[in-house]
């Protein structure tokens, strides 16, 4: 009965269950504090305090000590090297959750219009031309040399059949082979212009309904004239225009007369009139670049040009290497550029 009474009292004067009469005394001195403290304005004063302290240089030193210090940094390592952190990263990335995520992001508006940026950018754009042109660069660099150490030793052999002296010095000008070689390629890019250009002539003439095929020999003149024509304007073009064709340039070579590598339309006209008379007698008018010491052939003696091994970094300088001693007009007259060009500076 007195324990139904004490129950009964308890319940009789609205005190929560297990609220002492010390308990309500410091819940009540505490909220009169905070009463005081808002009055008083000190709470805005420990708030600020604390701020201070937070932001002080002296709270970064101290936080900074702690995280380099050996204890966080062992910790971190022991805990990157443990198997159960391991087990727990090999999970997460290979949750149904992470492949969601990741689908999403791959399908979404925002991801497609980043990759297309990042392709559009100029940057990207350059990157791959310049590393598409540095692999043709390269290639045609490892050929030239392969070529021009046949050059080399062609010429050694040839100098002892002809009872002449070797070289005495390396040379600048391209050989019989490398000039071979170029003049090879430039035939397939002819070749395969022309074979375009009648493809397309005859896909016209086929929408136009035009029968052209009672021409037999006709055809096959006509197909002549077009390719003679078509290699005369590519070599005489490119010659003039920057004194060499696609092929010289792939392998690093160039055509200079006096020092100089722009050649005029009359230089360039006479050289191609003294390629195509080299060429009629079965090519026997480029045996010149074999048998002779300065490697040139009639259509060089005939425009008075020689062709030089250029650097294939930097295409547009003068060749790196002087010509043999014999011939000293193009060390001159290069040497005479070179101190105009130097006065002409500001």
């Amino acid at each position: 009965m007195p324990n139904e009474r004490g129950k009964g009292g308890n319940g009789s004067s609205g005190t929560p269950p297990g609220d002492s009469f010390a308990e309500r005394i410091v819940s009540e001195g505490g909220r009169g504090a905070r009463r005081i403290a808002g009055v008083t304005g000190i709470d805005q004063l420990i708030e600020d305090a604390i701020v201070r302290a937070v932001e002080s240089e002296t709270t970064e030193r101290a936080l900074a000590r702690i995280i380099n210090g050996r204890i966080v940094t062992q910790a971190v390592e022991e805990a990157l090297a443990s198997e159960r952190v391991e087990q727990a990263v090999i999970e997460t990335v290979d949750s149904e959750m992470v492949d969601r995520v990741w689908a999403r992001v791959l399908q979404s508006d925002e991801t497609e219009l980043l990759i297309k940026r990042i392709a559009e950018s100029p940057e990207i754009r350059d990157a791959i031309a310049s590393q598409g042109v540095g692999l043709v660069t390269d290639l045609g660099i490892e050929i030239r040399a392969v070529t021009a150490r046949l050059d080399d030793w062609v010429e050694r052999h040839l100098a002892r059949i002809l009872r002449r002296d070797p070289r005495a010095e390396e040379t600048s000008r391209a050989g019989f082979f490398t000039r071979a070689l170029s003049i090879g390629i430039d035939a397939l890019i002819i070749n395969f212009l022309l074979a375009f250009t009648i493809a397309l002539f005859q896909a016209v003439t086929s929408a136009l309904a035009l029968d052209f095929k009672g021409l037999g020999f006709e055809s096959l003149t006509i197909t002549g004239i077009l390719w003679f024509l078509g290699s005369s304007v590519y070599l005489f073009s490119f010659w003039n225009l920057a004194g060499q064709t696609p092929a010289m340039r792939f392998l690093s070579i160039r055509i200079e007369k006096d020092g100089d590598w722009r050649l005029s339309a009359r230089t360039a006209f006479r050289r191609l009139v003294g390629f195509w008379l080299a060429a009629i007698p079965f090519g026997l008018g480029f045996l010149g670049a074999l048998v002779k010491p300065d490697r040139r052939a009639f259509d060089d003696v005939l425009a008075d040009t020689a062709v030089f091994f250029v650097d294939p970094v930097l295409p547009g300088m003068p060749h790196d290497r002087l010509p043999e001693e014999a011939d000293t007009r193009y060390r001159r007259t290069a040497a005479q550029r070179a101190a105009r060009n130097a006065q002409e500076l500001p």
